[in-house]
C-alpha cells in the first residue's frame, strides 16, 4: 500500500507508563524515553492511497485524519505505534480499515486550513462512539529542524505498527523518507480525543509540538510479531 501524509502537526504529552501499557495490545509493552512514556495526537492529511504501486483512488484515497498513538516494542525487540483512534472523514476507508485491519477508524466531520502563517485542524466525530469526541487545533510552523532531539527522534521516527489481526499479534512495516521536521507554536488545542482513547485528559501543554509537510509512504506486509 503507498499514500502521502501530507500536512501534519506533532502534538505530545507525557503519561504513566502504567496507563500506557493497560491499553497496549497482548505481546508488547510500552516503548519509553528515558523511563517516560508518551501520547501522541497527530492531524493530517492522507493523500492518495494505493496499493500495488497503481496510482492513488481519487476522492476515497485523500482525507484529512487524525490520530492517538502511543508506542510500543514487541518480543523481537520491534518499536512501532499503536493507535487508539484514528479519525477519518470518509466512510468507505474508515470501513475497510476496520474489518481489514483491526484499526480503531472512526468517521468524522473534519477540515485542514492553510492561511496567515496558520495551519489548522478540526474535526468532530460521527461513528462509532463516543459521538461527538472533538478537536480543534492550530499550529504556526517555525524554522527546520536540522537535527532532532533524541526526544524529537523518538516520538517520530516509527517504522511500523502493532495491532490484533484475527486475535493474534502483527506487526505492519512501513518505510518513508526522513521527516524534514520544523519546530511548532501551538496557537489553539482544544480537543477530548487524547480522553476518549482512555487516557484521561491532559492536564498542561504538550511537551512537544512539530510540524512536518509530509512524506510519501510505502506498507508492506504484516508479520507476526
Amino acid at each position: 500500500m503507498t499514500q502521502s501524509w501530507l500536512e501534519l502537526s506533532f502534538l505530545h504529552w507525557e503519561v504513566p507508563p502504567e496507563a500506557v501499557a493497560r491499553l497496549l495490545p497482548r505481546g508488547t509493552v510500552p516503548d519509553l524515553f528515558e523511563g517516560r512514556a508518551y501520547v501522541g495526537l497527530v492531524p493530517f492529511r492522507m493523500h492518495a492511497v494505493g496499493w500495488f504501486g497503481l496510482p492513488g483512488v481519487p476522492y476515497l484515497g485523500s482525507f484529512p485524519e487524525t490520530n492517538v498513538r502511543l508506542y510500543s516494542v514487541d518480543g523481537a525487540g520491534r518499536r512501532g505505534v499503536v493507535f487508539r483512534s484514528l479519525d477519518a472523514s470518509r466512510l468507505v476507508p474508515v470501513l475497510a480499515a476496520r474489518a481489514g485491519f483491526r484499526l480503531p477508524y472512526t468517521w468524522s466531520r473534519m477540515r485542514i486550513e492553510s492561511a496567515g502563517g496558520l495551519v489548522s485542524y478540526t474535526s468532530r466525530r460521527r461513528w462509532p462512539g463516543p459521538r461527538g469526541a472533538r478537536a480543534r487545533i492550530a499550529v504556526r510552523p517555525g524554522a527546520r529542524l536540522e537535527e532532532p532531539s533524541a526526544l524529537e527522534h523518538f516520538l517520530t521516527a516509527r517504522w511500523g505498527l502493532h495491532t490484533l489481526i484475527t486475535g493474534r499479534l502483527r506487526f505492519i512495516p512501513n518505510r518513508h523518507p526522513r521527516w524534514p521536521l520544523h519546530r511548532a507554536a501551538l496557537v489553539e488545542c482544544d480537543e477530548d480525543l487524547v480522553a476518549a482513547a482512555g487516557l484521561g485528559t491532559p492536564g498542561d501543554g504538550p511537551v512537544s509540538v512539530l510540524y512536518s509537510p509530509g512524506v510519501p509512504v510505502r506498507f508492506g506486509r504484516p508479520v507476526p510479531a
